[in-house]
């Protein structure tokens, strides 16, 4: 598979999505057979990036191919790769609605069914760190913990991550809506459902051994 492609493509796709604006967030992929992860450049704008801006380094930050500046949040992607190996690919977006209650500094709790299946845990909102610092990567892998595929980061925006691409983006879609419909049942004054942990266990094994075409 062409990894640096399929970097050049899901920034476009977070782009088209809303889920940021100009060029701020960023994404990777880990390669598992190798260990190698790919990166979108520092600061580019993500409708220019071609493969050959793309960054490839080893866990530990080396570069073994680009010429490019990579993302500031290198060291938070290989946090996350080190932390959870069965994560491949990680979205860090701008969306808005989650970067309301990010910037309250409060979780989002799985209201929907969606969210339940997908979100993994309750969303947690890591500590306030500079962009691009070790103590930012740190928090965020604290946040997401070893069940959860997305957490926010205080006043700066959202982390999602999946066993590959296409799963990380799902989890930024489906934390957005969930943010969303969150947010308005708090303007309405009302209080959501808690959903069992009995039962968003029961719709995870659901998802992973049922649902679907096997």
């Amino acid at each position: 598979m062409n990894y640096k492609k399929l970097i050049v493509e899901s920034g476009l796709r977070m782009l088209n999505s809303g889920y940021t604006v100009e060029t701020w967030g960023n994404i990777s992929f880990r390669d598992k057979e190798t260990n190698l992860v790919y990166l979108t450049p520092s600061g580019m704008d993500y409708t220019i990036v071609t493969q050959d801006d793309i960054v490839v380094c080893d866990l530990d930050g080396n570069i073994v191919e680009g010429t490019k500046k990579p993302t500031i949040e290198t060291g938070l992607h290989l946090a996350i790769y080190k932390a959870r190996p069965e994560v491949n690919a990680v979205v860090h977006t701008h969306p808005m609605y989650s970067m309301v209650f990010s910037c309250c500094g409060e979780d989002i709790p799985l209201v929907i069914d969606e969210a339940a299946q997908t979100l993994g845990g309750t969303v947690k909102t890591a500590e306030y760190a500079l962009p691009g610092s070790p103590e930012l990567a740190q928090n965020c892998v604290e946040a997401l913990g070893t069940q959860s595929n997305a957490c926010l980061l205080k006043s700066h925006g959202a982390v999602c991550v999946g066993e590959d691409m296409d799963s990380a983006f799902k989890v930024s879609k489906v934390l957005e809506v969930t943010a969303e419909i969150y947010q308005m049942i708090r303007a309405i004054g009302k209080t959501p459902y808690k959903i069992s942990d009995e039962n968003i266990a029961a719709m995870q094994d659901f998802v992973k051994n049922v649902y679907g075409q096997r």
